[in-house]
C-alpha cells in the first residue's frame, strides 16, 4: 500500500495497548488512529476511524473478539490480526479464524514489557501483509464459480502427499480435507504455521469433519493410509523409515535455523528421502517462501509439485516463490485442489 496503513488496538488490557502502538508505531508505513477496550467499542471506532487492520483481543468484557468478528464482518469485512493468549483462547482462537481473521500473534502469558516486545517483528509483518489482502477472500478465500476444468495428472505413483500452508491455511484445509474418502490410499503430513498450543485442537476440529483421521503428529507416529498428520507446533516434523520398512514421524527442535518450526522445508526433504519420486509436494496459501528449498528436494527426486493458484489464496507468498522458481509442475484453485490430488494418487 502507498498510503500509510490504519490501524485499531482492541483490547481490555490499557498495559498491552500502550505496548502494541509502541510496537506498531514503530514502522513508518503504519498509524495508529485509535484503541477499544471491547467489542462493542471496536464496532464504534471501525465506523468513526475507518482502519484498514485491527489488532484483536479475544478475552474480553461485553462483547469478546469473536462477537465483534462476526459483527463486523456482516457489516463491512476488514482484515483482523488477532493478538491473544493460546492457553485462554485456543477455541476462540479457531472461531475467530473461521469468522474472517487474517492471522493470528501468540501474546506471551508473562505480560512483562520485555516479553511483550518480543511479539514486534511478527506483528508488524503479519499487520503490513493483511493491509494487503482483497477484502473479498475475508469471508469465503474460495469462490464456487472458478473454472472447474480439470487439470490433467497421471495418477498411480503417488505414495505420500505433503502439505505446506500458512496464512489462510485452517479455513482452506477445513475445505479441502474433508473432500478425501475414507478409503484415500496414501497418507497424508501437512505442515501448518501456527503458534504452540494451537495445532492439536485444531487436528481434533479436522478430525471431526473428516473421513480421514486427522490427528498433530507424536513421536513414532506411523505414517500410514487414512491417516492425516499435522506437525505439532514448535516442532518440526520429520518422517524416517525404520528397518522393517515402516514410516514413522519424529519430532525434533532441531535444525535450529529455520524461519518456521514446523517447517515445511524440513517436511518436504524427509519425504523426498524416504519416498523419492513417489512425493506429492503442495504448497498453499501463505506469506513467505518456506517450502521453497523442500520443493527443490522432491524435485530432484522426480516428484511431483502442486501450488494453490494466486486466486483463491488469502496471501500468494508460498505458492508465488515455487512457482516463479519455475517448480511448479501444476497451478490449482484450492475448489479444485481435493480433486487434483486425488486423480494424481
Amino acid at each position: 500500500m502507498t498510503s500509510l496503513i490504519r490501524v485499531l488496538i482492541v483490547d481490555d488490557s490499557a498495559f498491552v495497548r500502550k505496548v502494541v502502538k509502541e510496537m506498531l508505531s514503530r514502522s513508518p508505513f503504519i498509524e495508529v488512529v485509535g484503541t477499544a477496550r471491547d467489542g462493542l467499542e471496536a464496532l464504534e471506532k471501525v465506523e468513526e476511524l475507518n482502519p484498514h487492520v485491527v489488532t484483536l483481543d479475544l478475552i474480553m468484557p461485553r462483547l469478546d473478539g469473536v462477537g465483534f468478528l462476526l459483527e463486523q464482518m456482516a457489516r463491512r469485512p476488514l482484515p483482523v490480526v488477532v493478538v491473544s493468549i493460546a492457553s485462554e483462547s485456543g477455541e476462540k482462537a479457531l472461531q475467530a479464524l473461521d469468522a474472517g481473521a487474517v492471522d493470528f500473534v501468540q501474546k506471551p502469558t508473562a505480560l512483562a514489557t520485555e516479553k511483550v516486545f518480543e511479539i514486534s517483528e511478527e506483528l508488524l509483518r503479519k499487520v503490513k501483509m493483511a493491509a494487503n489482502v482483497p477484502v473479498k477472500k475475508l469471508i469465503q478465500p474460495f469462490r464456487s464459480h472458478l473454472s472447474e476444468t480439470a487439470v490433467p495428472v497421471t495418477g498411480g505413483r503417488v505414495e505420500g502427499v505433503f502439505i505446506g500452508i500458512s496464512t489462510g491455511g485452517p479455513h482452506a484445509l477445513k475445505f479441502m480435507i474433508p473432500q478425501f474418502p475414507g478409503d484415500f490410499p496414501v497418507p497424508i503430513a501437512i505442515v501448518l504455521h501456527m503458534p504452540v498450543g494451537y495445532t492439536e485442537l485444531f487436528a481434533r476440529q479436522l478430525d471431526q469433519v473428516s473421513l480421514l483421521k486427522v490427528k498433530e503428529a507424536r513421536e513414532g507416529d506411523v505414517f500410514s493410509p487414512g491417516t492425516v498428520l499435522i506437525a505439532a507446533a514448535g516442532r518440526h516434523l520429520i518422517l524416517k523409515k525404520s528397518a522393517s520398512g515402516t514410516v514413522m514421524a519424529h519430532l525434533s527442535a532441531r535444525p535450529f535455523d529455520t524461519v518456521h518450526r514446523p517447517s515445511v522445508d524440513v517436511l518436504f526433504d524427509s519425504a523426498a528421502a524416504v519416498f523419492g519420486g513417489r512425493s506429492l509436494g503442495v504448497v498453499m496459501t501463505g506469506m513467505g517462501s518456506d517450502g521453497l528449498k523442500g520443493v527443490g528436494a522432491i524435485k530432484k527426486k522426480g516428484g511431483l509439485i502442486f501450488t494453490e493458484s494466486e486466486e483463491t489464496c488469502v496471501v500468494y507468498g508460498m505458492p508465488r516463490s515455487v512457482v516463479e522458481a519455475g517448480l511448479s509442475d501444476y497451478q490449482v484453485p484450492l475448489n479444485q485442489m481435493a480433486k487434483t490430488i486425488r486423480d494424481a494418487v
